[in-house]
């Protein structure tokens, strides 16, 4: 938190988004919020109640190279740099075909130094039960992203690709999506993630045999780890949620309510920053 500072006169806050930054809690404290755009870091949990307003200049830059752009690609990217980054290859959603493998790899160098370093297959209750995979270092930000309100590390690999092809089969048992709108109800009940790891673990122990007879018994690690419970900054969950849209109206106001995941609830809707990354937005706390 020491490298936060909060802008002494908010109204005229101005720069490019980018995905708020999160920091857990302590104990059964929430996790600690900062809105970024450009050079501005606002701590937002200081203002839950207050009025906020976030509107759109019209302008978009792409968050790796800076050029200006029409459309915004991955939550953030100008259409060269999409077509042409590692990061925003279509093997960093499926791991499992990992082009570095193939010998395609847009940018080798890049792949060997995120995708070539341990990876964390888990289960995270945020909408219900799910199964996902995260470099070992951005432990416990995934979750937090996510808005998990509970998370287990279940098996630890080698590399990215190892991690895809744990969850392919972990995918035959259980689901690796999140419904959003569930999420920020906050309509969702506890779950033993010990009982469902076994469970899983149990009923796929084929499986990952296969793949550790493949890999080497050493390169799929099963943990036995406690899960960790995440808390976030809610006033008030929304009972019937309303998306913003900076594609749709250039302004979105409203007093804040709260925050989970990646999206700044509001009493006039939510909106998800992450995937406006690249806009160039005022700020105003109000």
């Amino acid at each position: 938190m020491g490298d936060l500072f909060d802008v002494a006169d908010v109204s005229a806050a101005r720069g490019t988004l980018r995905k708020m930054g999160i920091v857990p809690g302590e104990g059964d404290a929430p996790a600690h919020y900062t809105l970024r755009a450009g050079e501005h870091r606002l701590a937002l949990n200081v203002h839950l109640g207050a009025g906020v307003r976030l509107t759109h200049t019209g302008q978009i830059h792409c968050l790796h190279c800076g050029r200006a752009t029409r459309k915004s690609f991955a939550q953030g990217y100008c259409y060269p740099c999409f077509k042409s980054l590692a990061q925003c290859d279509t093997c960093i959603v499926k791991p499992e075909t990992c082009h570095y493998y193939q010998g395609t790899c847009r940018e080798p160098t890049w792949g060997e130094q995120h995708c070539f370093q341990p990876h964390v297959v888990y289960l995270a209750n945020s909408s219900g039960l799910k199964v996902g995979i995260t470099r070992k270092t951005q432990l416990p930000t995934r979750w937090l992203d996510q808005g998990a309100i509970q998370a287990l590390p279940i098996i630890e690999v080698d590399n990215r690709l190892q991690s895809g092809m744990v969850e392919t089969l972990f995918k035959e048992a259980v689901g690796d999506r999140t419904n959003w709108r569930a999420m920020l109800k906050d309509d969702v009940a506890p779950l033993d993630l010990v009982a469902e790891r076994d469970r899983l673990l149990a009923s796929l122990a084929p499986g990952l045999a296969a793949l550790r007879q493949r890999f080497g018994e050493t390169a799929i690690r099963t943990l036995a780890l406690d899960p960790v419970s995440l808390r976030y900054p809610v006033l008030e969950a929304p009972r019937k949620v309303v998306s913003h849209n900076f594609d749709k109206t250039a302004e979105v106001s409203g007093r804040l309510m709260g925050l989970k995941g990646q999206y700044l609830i509001l009493d006039t809707g939510v909106i998800n920053l992450r995937k406006f990354g690249g806009y160039e937005v005022e700020v105003a706390i109000e």
